[in-house]
């Protein structure tokens, strides 16, 4: 006889004003997790969000009542983003996990704060960023690992769409522009391959020039490190961005591209064979077993498999406070932000 399968985990999500809110659905899906309800502090989004499809059939609690259901483990923070370190707070005082989606907040000193609080409690914080489980994202890491990309000596990511002219004034409630709500993603990329920069420079600028925002909107910074570069570019203003959002990191040995980022697909050139791959260029297509319901490659799979896997005591997180702080630092440096 095979072993007794584990029970769900008991998972509450507060908030659904984030952009990534939907993931909800993933841990709905999961044979993982039990979602046991929502949170949402603003009356006028719980009405919204009681009408729709995504919602609809989940039971809504206050805060308080929210964080007393009996057996709950795990708090997804899926708020606004000035609104993040204050739920997950919270959430980390009762005594729970957290999904914190990206960027942690405005402060980085009062996430550490939470952070300092969830370590000292054994809980963990798995943060948002959707790419940590991309399929060629982990084969790219799992190559560093191996030795095969010889010194890392540069990485060019690009993090690119279209806002809408509609949807500029949300994200200009945010001093750090497009990088800070968007680039993060790639941010958190760069600072996994290469460490945490000696030096960060920011080069923000603003393309659309209106009376509706200041958003800034075109923005780039280089990091500095012994022996390598990085270039991390976020617009808001691409053409056909999605398709160009790419990673591309570089070492004496090898060299990666990975393009487009959300439907991945790899250029990888070896110095020499590697693990059946052939010296030169070949192009690897990322196919992953059908997830039901969700496709051949979804967002938000990976991370949710991965915390539970956590939550258990059934491996270790692979990534923890010293890089996510690196991060926070850096998504704040790079939007031309002093962290505080």
């Amino acid at each position: 006889m095979g072993a007794a399968k584990p029970d769900p985990i008991k998972y509450l999500q507060i908030g659904t004003a984030h952009a990534h809110a939907n993931k909800i659905e993933v841990y709905a899906a999961s044979p993982d997790w039990e979602v046991v309800g929502v949170v949402e502090p603003d009356p006028a989004r719980v009405e919204a969000a009681k009408a729709s499809k995504l919602y609809g059939d989940l039971p809504f609690y206050s805060l308080e009542d929210g964080l007393n259901i009996e057996g709950l483990q795990v708090v997804g923070i899926e708020t606004e983003v000035k609104d993040l370190l204050t739920y997950a707070e919270k959430a980390v005082d009762a005594g729970c996990h957290l999904h914190l989606d990206k960027p942690a907040g405005e402060s980085l000193s009062h996430f550490k704060k939470i952070y300092e609080k969830a370590e000292s409690q054994n809980l963990t914080i798995q943060m948002g960023y959707m790419y940590r489980f991309n399929p060629a994202v982990m084969f790219m890491r799992d190559c560093l690992k191996k030795g095969w990309f010889g010194e890392p000596f540069e990485v060019h990511t690009v993090m690119s769409k279209v806002v809408p002219e509609s949807n500029r004034p949300g994200l200009d409630d945010y001093e750090g522009g497009i990088m800070f709500e968007l680039g993060c993603h790639i941010v958190d990329l760069t600072v996994g391959m290469l460490g945490k920069p000696d030096a960060i420079n920011a080069f923000p600028r603003r393309v659309i020039e209106n009376d509706a925002d200041s958003l800034i909107d075109n923005m780039m910074a280089v990091y500095e490190y012994p022996k390598a570069t990085a270039t991390v570019r976020s617009t808001a203003v691409e053409v056909e961005g999605f398709a160009r959002r790419h990673f591309v990191l570089c070492g004496t040995e090898a060299t990666c591209h990975i393009q487009p980022l959300d439907r991945p697909t790899m250029r990888l050139a070896l110095s020499k064979p590697q693990g059946g791959y052939k010296k030169g260029y070949q192009e690897l297509v990322f196919s992953p077993p059908e997830v039901p319901g969700f496709g051949a490659y979804s967002r938000y799979v990976g991370d949710a498999a991965d915390l539970a896997k956590i939550v258990r005591g059934e491996k270790a997180d692979d990534w923890g406070m010293a890089h996510d702080l690196a991060v926070q630092d850096a998504v704040m440096r790079s939007a031309g932000l002093e962290p505080g």
